[in-house]
């Protein structure tokens, strides 16, 4: 049995470095990586390209680093809440790439999988398609998108143990389990951290071969990005 576990944030993101590539899962603000995203601030490490579905809000999340310009490029599906994603975007001062969010889940998936490319219909005909392969299959055109390509992916579980093996809770399961093993190292957060043997293998989600690094957070805020509730009935 190989054993997962480290002691600290600071000891799962050693070796992150400057122009890195980073899978961050989570959407919106549930089931982001909280402990590992404002430890990558204190890091102070720049120029990094950032996949996840989007970037957090002003002051939380991936947030965090764009105020502080430590992102050069992200790769998301949404724009979001978030005012500075949007003026760094629109001023030129950020590369964006914007993809459906099916494709981006989907290139993580084929990262995870080994597969280098696959065909989809989603974007033929739009700017999403510029430059990239095409082909018809039973007389629908098709986009041929490549797998990611990351050096971590870092993501937040419920519950994990010492081998890694993870499970995750309600609608924080999102892009969690498909940047699990789509990157040279994967790196999970989670909540509760357990000695092997104590999870039901019925219930476990990611098995541990798809992690390298594995430790307990503290302090989850669990922020909702915008909370909507019904008016009361008189």
């Amino acid at each position: 049995m190989i054993i997962k576990k480290v002691k600290s944030v600071q000891d799962a993101l050693k070796g992150i470095k400057d122009g890195m590539t980073l899978m961050l899962g989570g959407f919106g603000l549930c089931g982001i990586p909280e402990n590992a995203i404002e430890e990558l601030v204190k890091l102070g490490v720049k120029d990094l390209t950032c996949i996840s579905n989007n970037a957090g809000v002003d002051d939380f999340g991936l947030g965090l680093l764009l105020q502080n310009r430590q992102i050069k490029k992200m790769i998301s599906s949404y724009v979001g809440e978030n005012d500075e994603f949007e003026r760094q975007m629109l001023s030129g001062e950020l590369d964006v790439e914007l993809i459906p969010q099916g494709t981006l889940a989907e290139r993580c998936r084929a990262a995870q999988a080994g597969i280098p490319a696959f065909y989809t219909p989603a974007g033929y005909g739009t700017e999403v398609a510029v430059g990239k392969e095409f082909r018809e299959f039973k007389g629908k055109m098709h986009v041929m998108e490549k797998a990611f390509e990351a050096d971590f992916a870092i993501v937040k579980a419920w519950k994990g143990d010492e081998a890694g093996n993870l499970v995750f809770k309600g609608t924080a399961r999102n892009f969690n389990p498909c940047m699990c093993g789509a990157a040279k190292i994967t790196i999970a957060e989670v909540e509760e951290l357990l000695p092997v043997g104590i999870l039901d293998p019925n219930f476990i989600h990611i098995p541990g071969i798809f992690v390298q690094r594995i430790f307990q957070g503290e302090k989850y805020e669990k922020r909702i990005e915008q909370r909507t509730v019904r008016k009361r009935d008189n």
